[in-house]
């Protein structure tokens, strides 16, 4: 068995060799390990599969876009791997602890707009399954249309009154500084409030349990009077005197 190199950041896969991702891995290791079935998830690189392909393996293409596409994906998960009855179990708790955000985040008097980025060039926003997740904990994804390339006269036409910026691949490295070199975005409401948050990618980009945490903290970001202020070092709140610098 074999796993990815984010894996570590999301599930205890322990000491099992970790082999690169979909977008870049070594074909040759990942077939000595004589799988008789390799997952991949999003994002692909078509060289990559390819390379995977030539060697006669196996390869399951995972493209989720809703959290529903995600909780089917746990269930069907399970039953390739003889774990249906976990697997679905699992599904269902990951539904309850985001319905159990969304019924608390109801009590909100308004919902802000958000604006999460999940890449910097060209400016990508977070994924379809974001969007869902902004709306549990009590706001509205702006520009509409997670997963796709935003403009930026789409985002300063938006206003967002609070941007989340959970990089892929990058934890909490984020230079969020680059909001303030990028025109126009200083005036935006997020920005002249302080409202602007790095959040460890992991929480939001991974279509799978870890977006319990994600829409958890979302929700402490949005409604600090409901769930109280993020505390989690995976949270950091970017002052405008910091993002100046």
């Amino acid at each position: 068995m074999g796993v990815t190199r984010w894996c570590r950041d999301v599930a205890p896969v322990k000491d099992l060799p970790a082999l690169g991702d979909c977008w870049r891995c070594d074909a040759a290791q990942v077939a000595a390990l004589k799988p008789t079935l390799v997952i991949g998830s999003v994002p692909y690189k078509a060289e990559t599969v390819d390379a995977l392909l030539q060697r006669g393996l196996t390869f399951l293409a995972m493209n989720p876009r809703t959290l529903q596409d995600i909780f089917s994906d746990i269930e069907m998960l399970g039953q390739l791997v003889g774990r249906e009855k976990r697997a679905k179990a699992l599904a269902r708790h990951l539904k309850q602890q985001l319905k159990q955000v969304a019924r608390r985040a109801h009590r909100a008097r308004r919902r802000p707009r958000v604006y999460c980025e999940s890449w910097p060039k060209p400016l990508m926003l977070s994924p379809a399954w974001v969007e869902e997740m902004v709306r549990l904990a009590g706001g509205r994804f702006v520009p509409a249309g997670g997963g796709r390339k935003a403009t930026p006269p789409e985002v300063l036409a938006a206003k967002p009154e609070v941007i989340v910026l959970g990089w892929a691949g990058c934890g909490m490295r984020v230079d969020a500084r680059q909001l303030w070199r990028r025109p126009g975005w200083d005036c935006l409401p997020a920005v002249r409030a302080g409202r602007v948050y790095v959040v460890s990618d992991e929480a939001l980009n991974t279509p799978g349990p870890p977006l319990a945490t994600g829409v958890e903290w979302l929700a402490k970001i949005l409604h600090p009077e409901i769930f109280g202020a993020p505390t989690n070092r995976k949270v950091a709140r970017v002052a405008l005197h910091e993002g100046k610098r």
